[in-house]
């Protein structure tokens, strides 16, 4: 029997042509993995792709019997290398296509666990149980998946949706107060780019948001997880729409490249990703001032974000021209125009770039 949830369980529906993906969000809702598991029709061997540091946090009993995989700590671990090796694991334990693989952890465990199920036999159900803050709001769902290249960020991966996404609040208790705070820059684009009672929402309960109340964080997961359903929904394959999800993300990518995935924290990139978005979107006339201090007030509210010494606007320049999200060779970001809504824009100048990128360089000085 499932254990009792701290608070009332939010369930979304992630309807597309080939599947489905049942979300479940709720504290304590995590020690009824292997009940959901069953609910969701997943009943062959089992493999939990899960770090170091996401074990120690996490009370090993909810996960039962089930075997245990370990990828190392950090972004630096999403590499081909790792992946072979996970699929070593797989094989070892006789994975079968009626199995699945259980990403428990951070958005670096489910891309590599993403990237690993969908290729595995061509393909075996994905379960996604995130412990970041970052994780549960955004890259859970969706179904990218994906491990950097030298030359770039997620130049290999696939589309892989999970059968089943499992979304905790209570294990964000633990989470270290930059982790934390690099979850919340991914909220917010949220409601700059969909929804701007939701941005509203943010800033009028961000003193209980930073004390991790577990019904505010329920109730912002869950219109986070609802707004990226929506445009999945909508745009599976990244053709149009969903660009609009990758607000802050092209300089941000860039700045967590040029730093050589170290130092940055991808919310943290991303955070300053919205300030350079929202200052290149001042310069082109397409957001009002006050607009823009509204976007600018609030990102720069939830924390300090993390010094970008000895990063050159070459280096990050150069990153840029490797991003996945460029269309035709230019430089594509996704703009704000008012809170609430925003514009994709494929052919922002690369002069202009330069000079934010730069002023972005200086601000995190």
């Amino acid at each position: 029997m499932a254990a009792p949830l701290l608070f009332p369980m939010q369930e979304i529906k992630l309807n597309l042509v080939e599947t489905s993906t049942d979300i479940l969000v709720g504290g304590g809702v995590l020690p009824s993995l292997r009940e959901r598991m069953c609910g969701a029709g997943i009943k062959g061997p089992t493999l939990i792709v899960s770090q170091p540091r996401v074990l120690k946090a996490i009370d090993r009993q909810v996960l039962g019997p089930l075997p245990v995989v370990m990828i190392p700590d950090g972004e630096r671990a999403k590499t081909m290398r790792t992946v072979s090796r996970l699929i070593n694991e797989m094989v070892l334990h006789g994975l079968t296509r009626q199995s699945a693989l259980v990403a428990l952890g951070g958005g670096v465990v489910g891309d590599v666990a993403g990237f690993a199920a969908s290729v595995y036999l061509r393909g075996i159900a994905l379960v996604q149980v995130p412990t970041t803050l970052l994780a549960q709001v955004d890259s859970s769902v969706g179904g990218k998946t994906g491990v950097n290249h030298r030359a770039g960020k997620n130049l290999i991966g696939s589309f892989h949706q999970p059968r089943l996404v499992i979304v905790d609040p209570d294990v964000l208790s633990s989470l270290p107060p930059r982790q934390y705070s690099s979850g919340l820059y991914e909220a917010l684009k949220y409601g700059v780019i969909k929804d701007r009672a939701l941005f509203l929402s943010f800033r009028r309960n961000q003193n209980a948001i930073l004390a991790r109340a577990i019904p505010a964080l329920e109730d912002l997961i869950s219109d986070c997880l609802r707004i990226k359903s929506t445009i999945v929904q909508a745009d599976q394959r990244e053709g149009n729409l969903r660009r609009i999800l990758n607000f802050g993300h092209t300089i941000g990518h860039a700045l967590e490249t040029a730093a050589g995935y170290r130092r940055i924290l991808h919310g943290e990139a991303v955070g300053y990703g919205m300030l350079a978005a929202t200052w290149i979107a001042k310069e082109m006339n397409r957001i009002s001032s006050s607009e823009a201090a509204q976007i600018e007030n609030a990102v720069i509210g939830i924390g300090k974000l993390p010094p970008l010494d000895n990063i050159s606007p070459a280096s990050v320049m150069e990153a840029t021209g490797h991003d996945p999200k460029l269309q035709d060779g230019s430089i594509l970001v996704v703009l704000p125009r008012r809170v609430g809504r925003v514009e994709i824009n494929p052919e922002v100048p690369k002069e202009l770039v330069w000079r934010v990128v730069a002023e972005v360089l200086k601000f995190g000085r």
